[in-house]
């Protein structure tokens, strides 16, 4: 009976968690946990003393893995855990005036080991800025010399600390975390220092991960996590669709065994992507709808979002860039039909707009501008007004008022076009720049800016000329 009634105790300790923290000198009556998710750290519990002073985070629930704070109002000071399954019921005990310095903790071995190892780095920080600091106030090259080697010496002690650690604790999730945030050792590279800085960045990219295992879904729950996948997304590929959707792929496929991290940067990128301020940036979310919502890899979206999701992505997919503008047929002021296709110029420039439209009224001076500057540059502007059956007139009207002459003005009464749809014209003004074989190679821009962009396209064209 007694071993029976010992093992349903364990039983019950190993149900939810319970963290009792005891803050000496703190004041305050309430206390708050928090932890990471993403980009973002959220509350988690907010608890009030009890009677000895003490503090008590209770669940019936086991938290998820992660590394979670417990923040001291009012001043939002905080210490860090390391949250695992199986290891959600100890005590921390600490001081007001500098909690995560000061920190005992009893029953948790992942805590224990993460407070040994950043009291290790703790010791060492002061010593390599102290000799840093000498260092950069130092003359005397003989003396340079030992502070150099003192540095290096202290560098070499917390970089065999950091590999003993690892290796000794490689089953642990602290283990893991010091693992995942070991900077990467480059290897020696040849050729001159231009040479050599590339090649590091190449090696450092193709390996930026080395450290880190994707599939780990406890990482998700760290303040690390995001920024990693950030970095290496935007600041390590080339900022051009094709290999942003291939940096967003590698990371998808790396995180499809830990689902949680896969649907939040799933979630992330779709988001980012739609709603890019960059030029052409449509394209990654495209890649992203088709890929993994439309094939049913996103079982998190409702019928309703997801139907949405694709029939914007099939909306947006004809009218990328790099695509061949849709080619419509339209009807000028004498009934007479033109296509756009028809058009025979260098450069068109695709203008939707409507003359109710305050943002249009705005684009026309520096629409006229523009095609006064270039319109003996090899440039026309085939301008559609979005307006149908007796609303027409008024388009006519605005612009012989606003003498937008030279245009290719056209407008479609009936809707026979189907422009609304082929050129997923949601609001006005649109603008689309084509090449000569009417292929789209910029849209999305605002009319201030046609100037600039056009000037760009025509002094790389210049510079790459094609037959």
């Amino acid at each position: 009976f007694g071993l029976f009634f010992s093992f349903s105790l364990f039983s019950q300790k190993s149900d939810g968690y319970e963290i009792k923290i005891q803050i000496n000198g703190f004041k305050q009556k309430e206390l708050y946990m928090a932890y990471h998710l993403g980009e973002k750290q959220y509350i988690k519990d907010t608890i009030r003393q009890k009677e000895d002073g003490s503090f008590l985070f209770k669940g019936d629930t086991p938290l998820e893995s992660g590394i979670y704070l417990v923040v001291l109002p009012p001043d939002n000071n905080y210490f860090q855990l390391i949250i695992e399954k199986g290891d959600q019921h100890f005590s921390v005990t600490t001081d007001a005036t500098d909690p995560a310095k000061n920190i005992q903790t009893k029953g948790s071995v992942e805590n224990k080991l993460f407070y040994n190892y950043m009291n290790f780095l703790s010791e060492k920080r002061p010593q390599s800025e102290a000799l840093n600091n000498r260092l950069k106030e130092e003359k005397d090259s003989i003396k340079i010399q030992e502070l150099t080697e003192a540095i290096d010496k202290i560098d070499q002690e917390v970089e065999d600390f950091q590999t003993r650690f690892v290796r000794e604790n490689s089953n642990t999730f602290t283990g893991a975390i010091i693992k995942a945030n070991t900077p990467l050792k480059l290897p020696e590279f040849s050729g001159n220092e231009e040479e050599q800085q590339r090649e590091a960045f190449y090696y450092n990219r193709d390996h930026y991960f080395d450290n880190m295992d994707l599939s780990d879904g406890r990482f998700l729950r760290t303040p690390f996590l995001f920024e990693r996948i950030n970095t290496y997304v935007s600041k390590l590929q080339v900022q051009v669709p094709d290999s942003l959707a291939k940096a967003i792929d590698f990371v998808l496929e790396k995180t499809k065994k830990a689902p949680e991290s896969f649907r939040y940067f799933a979630v992330h990128y779709l988001n980012e992507y739609a709603n890019s301020k960059f030029v052409g940036m449509d394209a990654v979310y495209v890649h992203l709808a088709e890929k993994y919502y439309a094939s049913g890899q996103a079982p998190w979206v409702d019928s309703t979002q997801l139907a949405k999701i694709v029939e914007n992505a099939v909306a947006l997919k004809p009218i990328l860039i790099g695509k061949t503008a849709p080619n419509i047929k339209m009807q000028l002021k004498d009934g007479s039909p033109v296509s756009l296709h028809d058009i025979n110029s260098p450069y068109t420039v695709l203008y939707f707009w409507r003359y109710d439209c305050g943002h249009c009224k705005e684009s026309t001076p520096d629409i006229k501008a523009f095609y006064e500057e270039y319109k003996n540059k090899g440039v026309k502007i085939f301008a559609v007004c979005v307006k149908f059956n007796d609303e027409i007139g008024d388009c006519w009207k605005y612009i012989d008022e606003n003498q937008l002459d030279g245009w290719i003005h056209t407008v479609d009464p009936y809707l026979r076009s189907k422009f609304y749809t082929l050129y997923n014209v949601k609001t006005t003004p649109q603008i689309f720049i084509l090449d000569k074989n009417k292929k789209i190679i910029s849209k999305g821009i605002g009319a201030p800016q046609l100037k600039e962009v056009m000037g760009k396209i025509m002094e790389f064209d210049n510079k790459n000329p094609t037959e």
